[in-house]
């Protein structure tokens, strides 16, 4: 049946869809997910149904994020539209049983595929490879159990074409690395656990019988990505025994990511001195062990760079100078730099320097002069404090990158000097200054033109002008340089959290309303800001900033109390576009009250709360989660005990699981000591994303996969 009719046309001046160029109708419906245009968009028109199946919206289909996409559904469009699909990224649908894999046989022209987080077996993949000779770019995960020596030779035929892989190990295997004799991109993830869940060690050996020869002579890039634990150490050693013999003389992109210690050993000494002989880089990230103390850097040459990271590096200023931008070389192709956890960065040298003394601003300056393209800079995990030199704070030194579209900052850094010195404004009246257990939500109250006092107390603070010069930031961290998450990967809840930076100690609801003149700001992280008085900031973000879909809240303000619920609750009454929500705060009680504000986020997707001595009322969560369609992941790990998180756990997937196949619901008390057993089970995309806290500017460089 027509969707528009002539009988049935309204008199007014009103525009008719179809009456758009096809141009822009297909323009329109590139923002319809593509199971919906197959399945039901092109079932209202016939005009629709051509346009739905044109080539610009059948080419690629993303499935990544279609948490409504189900076993059906994928056979279905398969079916209609598997011929027509070049690129399919089913990454992260976990919740779709392994036979689905089995309809991606249909695309026989794919050229891309991920299946990174999707159930795979060694038959399946094997079975699916087979039939797809044209694939150039794979993604998948090796799960134990997985065998190399059951995939065919058809399977082996088309890796031997691959020329991109991407692998995430959960156990100690090469994967299909030697069967793609034409890697020229290599992505790894190491995610292998060093006890068992019957609590064995692991070991890092591989299995019996798999080939150590994997096929590097025409690599271009090479990424490892380790979580913690030395099994993952120990694999990648072996991945990269065959670097170490021959380096490829293609490659410009070298990144190891390894968190705490990963020593350097005779085979990477080779390795890295060969890297200095016979290459010219253009990203760079290597383990913090491997870099200190080292002259590595002053040896290797540098092409047109554009990622770095030195992340938790003893880097020094000057070194940073001289042997990275060459004393103020012309870096204009730098577009990602990740100097996290670099204390020294910002100094003429470390040898004799506190972690607290001020910065050197002719540093930063020459850093922001030399790489004045640069888009996502992360400075966190470090104090960064500015002198008293006027016009040389670090905010007014970055307001210069004009460019930046993601920016990580400590706390301590964006404070005036002058107001660091000053006792911090207190309000005893609004606030209590004492710790204590029971807290009152609702009650509280803040003054309505709060807000505005605040605004123009700050407009003339440097990190007013420095929000006011970067119109078109997406991604904003604020994070206390002694922040630590209270749920850690891998170990048990920390009880106990270290003291704000003292310079930190002013940074308050007037800098967090600074933040509301970022119009395009899409994600947004405040950790550890301790002069949160009423959150009065948080409502003109919420007004302000529309295109808001992050947001990551941790310890504001004194930990006893949570000072800020009254404006919070305003603030999601604004979020509309809101899909994912993190708040970390000691006391904080998911009650009926906040329940109710957060179903304003009419587009809420995954929530998290991770609460010391937190509570929570199961018949509010019940209600939120019936009037909120979108949420598939709610997270919660409060101060409850096991048997009322089991029970709510139980009821929410009872009552919501069939209509929400994504759905992933872990409700447990965070100090239980089977907390990190809890989490192993955690879909890893929903782990990496939003339940563990971390910083994510630069973290990658950019597009680094699709």
């Amino acid at each position: 049946q027509e969707v528009v009719s002539e009988e049935g046309e309204e008199e007014s001046n009103g525009v008719n869809l179809m009456e758009f160029s096809d141009e822009i109708l297909l323009h329109i419906l590139s923002y319809v997910p593509c199971t919906d245009l197959v399945l039901n968009v092109r079932r209202t028109c016939r005009k629709l149904a051509t346009l739905c199946l044109d080539k610009s919206l059948t080419h690629t289909v993303l499935l990544q994020k279609d948490y409504k996409v189900n076993k059906d559904k994928v056979k279905q469009l398969m079916r209609d539209i598997g011929k027509e699909i070049y690129q399919l990224n089913m990454a992260g649908c976990y919740w779709l049983p392994s036979s689905t894999i089995d309809h991606v046989t249909r695309c026989k022209n794919l050229v891309k595929l991920n299946l990174s987080g999707c159930h795979v077996t060694s038959l399946r993949l094997s079975k699916m490879l087979s039939t797809l000779q044209h694939l150039r770019s794979l993604a998948i995960d090796v799960n134990p159990g997985f065998d190399a020596s059951q995939l065919s030779s058809e399977c082996k035929a088309t890796l031997s074409r691959v020329s991109e892989l991407k692998q995430t190990l959960y156990t100690p295997s090469y994967g299909v690395v030697p069967c793609c004799t034409s890697l020229e991109k290599l992505l790894l993830y190491f995610e292998i656990l060093d006890r068992s869940r019957e609590g064995f060690m692991l070991s890092g050996q591989l299995m019996v019988g798999e080939s150590n020869v994997p096929h590097y002579q025409n690599l271009r890039i090479f990424y490892a990505r380790l979580a913690p634990g030395y099994v993952n150490q120990e694999v990648v050693r072996l991945y990269l025994a065959v670097l170490s013999d021959r380096t490829p003389e293609n490659l410009h992109a070298f990144l190891i990511s390894a968190p705490g210690s990963f020593a350097e050993t005779g085979a990477t000494k080779n390795l890295l001195d060969s890297m200095a002989r016979n290459v010219r880089l253009d990203a760079l990230q290597l383990p913090k062990a491997w870099i200190n103390g080292s002259g590595l850097l002053q040896h290797l040459k540098f092409n047109n760079p554009f990622y770095f990271s030195f992340s938790r590096c003893t880097l020094s200023g000057g070194h940073l100078i001289q042997r990275v931008i060459n004393g103020g070389k012309d870096l204009k192709s730098l577009t990602s730099l990740n100097l996290s956890g670099c204390v020294h960065c910002l100094a003429p040298e470390s040898l004799f320097r506190k972690a607290e003394d001020d910065i050197d601003s002719s540093i930063l300056e020459s850093l922001v002069v030399s790489c004045c393209n640069l888009r996502h800079l992360n400075l966190s995990a470090a104090h960064h404090h500015s002198s008293e030199s006027i016009g040389n704070h670090l905010c007014q030194l970055l307001s210069r990158l004009k460019h930046l579209l993601s920016l990580a900052l400590p706390v301590c850094s964006i404070t005036d000097v002058a107001a660091s010195v000053e006792k911090p404004p207190t309000t005893p009246t609004l606030v209590p200054q004492t710790f204590g257990r029971k807290v009152r939500i609702g009650i509280q109250t803040y003054p309505r033109n709060l807000g505005g006092q605040a605004n123009q107390k700050v407009e003339s603070s440097v990190f007013w002008a420095l929000m006011g010069s970067l119109r078109f930031l997406e991604t904003l961290e604020i994070i206390g340089s002694s922040f630590s998450s209270a749920m850690p990967r891998n170990e048990p809840a920390i009880r106990n959290s270290l003291p704000p930076c003292v310079r930190a100690q002013s940074v308050g609801d007037s800098e967090v309303a600074a933040i509301s003149q970022l119009t395009y700001l899409q994600s947004l992280t405040l950790a550890q800001l301790p002069n949160i008085l009423t959150g009065s900031g948080l409502v003109n973000i919420g007004l302000q900033c529309q295109h808001l879909r992050t947001l990551s809240l941790a310890n504001l303000g004194m930990m006893g109390k949570v000072v800020y619920m009254s404006a919070l609750m305003d603030m999601l009454k604004h979020c509309k576009c809101l899909r994912d929500l993190r708040l970390e705060q000691p006391y904080f009680c998911a009650g009926a009250q906040f329940f109710q504000a957060l179903s304003h986020c009419s587009s809420l997707q995954r929530l998290c709360i991770v609460s010391r001595s937190g509570t929570l009322q199961s018949d509010a969560v019940m209600s939120f989660m019936a009037s909120c369609l979108e949420v598939i992941m709610c997270h919660m790990f409060m101060g409850e005990s096991l048997t009322v998180c089991k029970n709510l756990q139980q009821s929410i997937v009872r009552s919501f699981q069939a209509e929400r196949p994504a759905l992933n619901v872990v409700i447990f008390p965070l100090l239980h000591e089977d907390l990190t057993e809890v989490i192993r089970d955690v879909p890893m995309r929903h782990l990496d994303e939003i339940t563990l806290f971390k910083s994510r500017v630069a973290e990658e460089p950019p597009n680094l996969w699709w």
